[in-house]
């Protein structure tokens, strides 16, 4: 007689089968989080490699960049200009050079001393008018560390770096110190054509003398005025035009010279500017500029246009349109004198 399956066998198949279908469900459930695991690594992957190729572009972007930047200054530093506009030596000048004021001697016997910084040439036109002028191509080459600190004025607390680089050129490359230097090199022969003595304070751009030595070492060598070369810049490229500065009648350390600085601000920048045609800002008055403050007979900071300006910029860089500019102020120190 066939038996029937008991209970026992009945409950051990259900039980079989519950266990089976357990394993299944949590088999499969375990590769769904599995395959979902995955899918999210995958995608984790591919952001890490998209922003690995980001940092790698703009890795290459950048050093491109600094290399580009580093090329354009090497270019600024050997490009060789023309004989007649060249520092004399400043090829060849070892850019650790000693401050020539290290020595008190330079001050007190500036006759006895061959400076590297005034001209030993007879003036051209063989006539001399007598009159001595100090010309000062402002700021000095990044070669040169000037960041050791001088005060503003005799007797002052506050204290300013001994000199600086200045702006550049944004549509000339050509930085602000090289343009000064090339300005002044010309009006000194334009000046001393004119029968003028000229003492310029540097002749290259490695040569380290602060602010405050450039106007004593003008004052020292018998200058009777005092001009600085400079060039402006601005944030904006729209802004331009020509301006002088002057120290004010309040001036706490050269307030007698501001009258007369005053006047002679205006005789070079309205002379500058009618030649040019450059806007004339007119003539401002600061007394923070360390240059002006030392200085011991008149004085004035001719800014002779934005660098950060288009035309600006393009004009003062021209050598041809250079000739102009320094007539202009040479015509402007004639009609001081005049």
């Amino acid at each position: 007689m066939q038996r029937k399956p008991g209970l026992i066998s009945f409950l051990l198949f259900f039980t079989g089968l519950l266990c089976i279908g357990s394993l299944f469900f949590f088999g499969y459930h375990t590769y769904q989080r599995i395959v979902a695991a995955e899918k999210d690594l995958t995608d984790t992957m591919a952001q890490v490699e998209k922003k690995q190729q980001e940092i790698k572009e703009n890795e290459e972007f950048y050093t491109t960049a600094v290399q580009e930047k580093e090329s354009a200054l090497e270019r600024q530093g050997s490009q060789k200009k023309p004989v007649q506009e060249r520092a004399p030596g400043s090829e060849d000048a070892d850019i650790n050079k000693p401050s020539v004021f290290q020595s008190e001697e330079v001050l007190d016997h500036p006759e006895d001393n061959s400076s590297v910084f005034s001209s030993d040439e007879d003036t051209d036109s063989g006539a001399s008018n007598g009159h001595i002028i100090g010309i000062d191509p402002g700021h000095q080459s990044y070669h040169v560390d000037m960041s050791d600190l001088e005060p503003i004025g005799p007797g002052s607390s506050e204290m300013k770096a001994r000199a600086t680089t200045g702006t550049e050129g944004t549509y000339s490359g050509v930085p602000e110190y090289q343009l000064n230097l090339d300005i002044s090199l010309k009006l000194r022969d334009v000046l001393e054509q004119r029968g003028y003595q000229v003492v310029l304070t540097r002749t290259d751009n490695d040569t380290a003398i602060s602010n405050k030595e450039r106007a004593e070492y003008a004052a020292a060598n018998g200058a009777e005025i005092y001009v600085r070369i400079h060039a402006n810049g601005d944030d904006s490229h729209t802004a331009s035009g020509a301006l002088a500065m002057a120290p004010s009648s309040s001036n706490p350390y050269v307030s007698q010279l501001s009258e007369e600085s005053t006047r002679l601000s205006r005789c070079i920048l309205d002379s500058y500017c009618e030649v040019t045609g450059f806007q004339n800002l007119g003539v401002q008055y600061y007394d923070n500029m360390t240059g002006i403050n030392w200085s011991t007979v008149p004085v004035t900071i001719l800014e002779m246009g934005f660098m950060t300006n288009q035309h600006d910029d393009t004009q003062m860089n021209d050598a041809a349109f250079q000739d102009t500019m320094v007539s202009g102020i040479a015509d402007g120190i004639d009609a001081y004198f005049g």
